[in-house]
């Protein structure tokens, strides 16, 4: 028996926000529909937002936890920055630098809903 990965669901009180955020990002298209909304980017699973009214953002790293969180790789880590921020994310670990570190590890972003996610150098 073998499992492939079909979908990544995301709960967000503002479907248009979170959605928009992704694709702006990530490219691909939208479906949307009154209670989800459907990315479809070539080289990722199927990306649904669902509207939760009641969702509350993770307070990662300091508070309530993250409930799961995307790892993306770059190339170009001082892009990617700029890309994330205006697509309307968020830094949760603030930098003055975005050139891609030698070290392992990874800069921390949230999404509008406040979904935590990486940016690796590839």
């Amino acid at each position: 028996m073998t499992f492939s990965l079909t979908s990544l669901i995301v709960d967000a009180a503002d479907l248009d926000s979170e959605s928009s955020f992704w694709h702006r990002l990530l490219g691909g298209s939208i479906t949307r529909t009154a209670t989800h909304h459907f990315l479809q980017i070539d080289g990722f699973p199927m990306i649904v937002i669902q509207h939760a009214p009641e969702h509350v953002p993770p307070q990662w790293p300091d508070g309530a936890p993250q409930q799961m969180h995307f790892d993306l790789a770059t190339d170009d880590a001082a892009t990617a920055d700029k890309r994330v921020l205006d697509a309307g994310g968020r830094r949760l670990r603030p930098t003055d630098d975005v050139v891609a570190s030698t070290q392992p590890g990874s800069r921390v972003y949230a999404s509008p809903a406040g979904h935590p996610f990486c940016v690796r150098s590839a």
